[in-house]
């Protein structure tokens, strides 16, 4: 199991993990439990950069926590999602998407998702009330939750990549554990925190079913976007939610 949460750590952060650890199918399938865990870290590491900048005002505390989460992933999920807007905005037949997908250069649809999101996510932090480090970390497990349910249960869309590795690893059973405690933490500290999850999930549904008629099947590219898209679909929920608490 420690391969396993090394693996997901690796996997889904740049946070410095020295421990070489194999990519076979029983790390791979063990890490899926670990991903919402993973998600309340990168999450978790924004809060508390939120917490120590917001002391000068609101806007530079979400600035440096939308800077810090950036930081901790990488960009990973920022660059699949540049890919994708690039590829399913130009509307061509699947296999050019794929190529289109792939291709290491950035084209005008990447850039504007990737300003959209970061933009986004800096307003709704400024304007978030509440326990902003919980929130962040919670949209953040959040999202992670809804692609280990992704990974395991939709159709690939390219065949040999790290997605299909994954997917061939059989994670559903862990990703079923990991769904069930992560539900039952968010009833134990508050059931309305499951609204947000719930259009997490949402959303999810809706870029598989955008992804399904585009390249009938996820790829790497598209994980990344559906994480973003999920966080920024729970930080927005949750600015509605809170009102309840």
């Amino acid at each position: 199991m420690i391969d396993g949460l090394l693996l997901a750590i690796q996997f889904l952060t740049r946070l410095p993990i020295n421990k070489q650890v194999d990519f076979n199918n029983e790390n791979l399938s063990k890490s899926i439990l670990f991903f919402p865990l993973v998600g309340i870290i990168i999450g978790g590491i924004g809060g508390l950069t939120y917490h120590i900048f917001s002391y000068m005002n609101k806007d530079i505390g979400a600035f440096f926590a939308v800077l810090s989460m950036i930081i901790v992933t990488g960009g990973l999920h920022l660059d699949g999602l540049s890919d994708t807007a690039d590829g399913f905005y130009s509307y061509r037949d699947k296999e050019k998407i794929l190529e289109i997908m792939k291709d290491s250069r950035i084209g005008a649809f990447g850039v504007i998702s990737i300003v959209l999101d970061i933009l986004l996510k800096y307003i709704i932090l400024s304007n978030l009330e509440g326990n902003i480090p919980l929130i962040l970390g919670l949209s953040y497990g959040n999202s992670r939750l809804v692609i280990s349910y992704i990974m395991s249960t939709k159709k690939i869309g390219r065949k040999n990549g790290l997605g299909d590795m994954f997917h061939k690893s059989n994670p559903q059973k862990y990703a079923f554990v990991g769904g069930i405690v992560y539900i039952l933490i968010l009833i134990v500290l508050n059931p309305v925190y499951l609204i947000p999850l719930l259009f997490s999930f949402i959303i999810g549904e809706i870029i598989t079913v955008i992804t399904y008629k585009k390249i009938d099947g996820f790829t790497g590219d598209v994980y990344g976007a559906t994480i973003e898209l999920a966080e920024i679909v729970s930080l927005v929920v949750f600015i509605g939610a809170i009102k309840w608490i």
